[in-house]
């Protein structure tokens, strides 16, 4: 079974022709999320937006029957080298003990500073199940 999450409680709609994870075989693949807040405002600090972005990433999860400590694998997509040292500060700080296989990478992305996506582990059949 596939289930498809179009958009997450208390996060912005997607701004495209995409869900914001798909549930299928036993994990959940995030689209990449962006540190916008549900009411389309981006903090102006770079970790405050670190924080928005990872905080939406954990929401999405949440919602797929999930959660941060299930996450197995990160893709981080940053604009600047210079961010990578704020972003593994706030990152440690969000995922603690549980450290997930990552890759960051320093990339051009439209009008935004970071992009976070991951693939994670459900709970158990029954959430994977369950409507969203």
């Amino acid at each position: 079974m596939i289930r498809r999450i179009e958009t997450a409680p208390g996060l912005a709609p997607s701004i495209g022709p995409y869900s914001q994870a798909v549930v299928a075989n036993g994990f959940v693949f995030t689209t990449g999320q962006v540190p916008f807040a549900a009411d389309g405002i981006t903090p102006e600090a770079f970790e405050d937006q670190v924080r928005t972005c990872l905080s939406n990433l954990r929401s999405v999860l949440e919602t797929a029957g999930s959660g941060i400590d299930k996450v197995v694998k990160v893709n981080a997509y940053l604009t600047t080298p210079e961010q990578r040292e704020p972003f593994n500060r706030v990152y440690a700080d969000f995922f603690g003990e549980a450290k997930p296989a990552r890759t960051t990478v320093c990339v051009s992305i439209w009008d935004i500073s970071l992009e976070v996506e991951c693939v994670a582990v459900v709970s158990d059949s029954s959430e994977a199940a369950g409507g969203a």
